[in-house]
């Protein structure tokens, strides 16, 4: 096939065409909660879905900083205040809800590398905002969630020796900033697993699914504990990473496709670090089921929150 000016034309190009913001479908009358909606991909991720027509709830810990991020949005938002460092901040959240349906909850604020820190419940930071906030936040909602829940998660799961530290989660020794946050990207996987295999069990029709990012440029970096790492991940941002626009598709693709329960998205490119979104594996300490059931265990009797769904009378 030729065009009007005698050059060939590709009739696939469009179905070729790398998935992005785009393609996503229309979502007038869905309403999505973002975590850490403030910045980077979580601000990326909230931008799409207003635009794609969801009416999107930015749970941010600094309400003004949200509401400044929300006005650069073009669509339907909301601010509401949550801090994940906080299980009290998280509670007034789920309990300011009131029954409303909501058809996306993406699991995206983080905490990457940081000096040795507590929460005001006096967990390890990254342990106690990555993971244990997102699994209180998402038990306490569960019971209102229409469609699926999207946590993101990292590469940082298979770096060398990560693993649940059940002896001692909270890092009362040899805490290590890096290995933190390995433990607590790997505990998402984990959750994203249980959950799944918890809703399937109950004939939920609701998904679980998980998403990373890649290599992509934002301020998490910028917090990390040591000045040299901050440097080079200065550079690296710089000269290797892709934006932030990039690092949200993966959530988004997660998120709005028809994709399996625990199925985990991440950028097609070499090492997964960038590229278009797609599905990607995971290391066997992820994939770990029992280790999933026991880590769920514990972070019921931590945070206090259990599994809501009999009680409502879905399973």
């Amino acid at each position: 096939m030729v065009d009007d000016k005698g050059k060939k034309m590709n009739s696939t190009n469009k179905t070729n065409k790398a998935w992005d913001a785009t393609r996503l479908p229309d979502l007038a009358g869905r309403t999505a909660v973002v975590t850490g909606a403030n910045s980077g991909i979580g601000l990326r991720a909230a931008d799409a879905l207003a635009r794609a027509g969801a009416h999107v709830v930015f749970a941010v810990r600094d309400v003004e900083r949200g509401r400044a991020a929300a006005s650069t949005v073009n669509g339907s938002t909301e601010v509401r205040r949550l801090d994940l460092a906080d299980l009290a901040s998280v509670r007034e959240f789920a309990d300011a809800w009131q029954g409303r349906p909501l058809d996306l909850l993406i699991n995206n604020a983080g905490v990457m590398m940081l000096p040795q820190q507590r929460t005001a419940d006096g967990f390890e930071m990254q342990f106690g905002t990555n993971h244990l906030g997102h699994f209180a936040l998402t038990n306490l909602l569960l019971p209102y969630v229409t469609d699926r829940v999207v946590t993101v998660s990292s590469g940082a799961h298979r770096w060398f020796g990560a693993r649940i530290r059940f002896e001692d989660l909270n890092w009362s020794s040899g805490y290590d900033p890096n290995r933190a946050y390995a433990q607590s990207k790997l505990a998402n996987l984990l959750f994203t697993l249980e959950l799944q295999r918890r809703l399937t069990e109950s004939g939920s029709p609701v998904r679980a699914l998980a998403a990373h990012p890649g290599y992509s440029a934002t301020n998490l970096q910028s917090h990390a504990g040591s000045t040299v790492m901050r440097g080079l991940m200065k550079i690296g941002n710089r000269f290797f990473a892709q934006d932030d626009r990039a690092g949200a598709l993966p959530t988004l693709y997660a998120a709005t496709q028809d994709l399996p329960g625990a199925s985990y998205v991440g950028p097609d490119g070499l090492g997964e670090m960038r590229g278009a979104p797609t599905l990607v594996g995971r290391s066997a300490a992820a994939s770990d089921a029992d280790v999933a059931r026991r880590l769920w265990t514990v972070s019921e009797e931590l945070t206090g929150v259990s599994w809501p769904l009999e009680q409502v009378g879905i399973g």
